[in-house]
């Protein structure tokens, strides 16, 4: 079955970095749009970044220049990198693959200011 398993999220400091990783199983992972999601609370579930197949990136203008998000076809893992930290980007953040639309179970990321 598929399976998106997220770690890295934790607390960290204004200005701070934290790496994300999301592994994947049960899927053809090389030919899927990988995304990361992330949803504060009392807010909608907002699209943060996306990797295609062939490597193409796009981010949420709030995160451009702070955030990377990368693949990695034979570990099967998303990883988004995760820099120059705000507390506003504090937020449970979610792994997705697009075309079986399917969500990892979420990891809590904290800034403080």
């Amino acid at each position: 079955q598929v399976q998106l398993v997220e770690s890295g999220g934790g607390l960290v400091q204004a200005g701070g970095s934290l790496r994300l990783s999301c592994s994947a199983s049960g899927i053809i992972f090389s030919t899927s749009t990988m995304e990361w999601y992330r949803q504060a609370p009392g807010k909608q579930r907002e699209l943060v970044a996306t990797i295609s197949s062939g490597g193409i990136r796009n981010y949420v203008d709030s995160v451009k220049g702070r955030f990377t998000i990368s693949r990695d076809d034979y570990r099967k893992t998303v990883v988004l990198q995760m820099n120059s930290l705000k507390p506003e980007d504090t937020a449970v953040y979610y792994c997705h693959a697009r075309h079986v639309d399917y969500w990892g179970q979420g990891t809590q990321v904290t800034v403080s200011s």
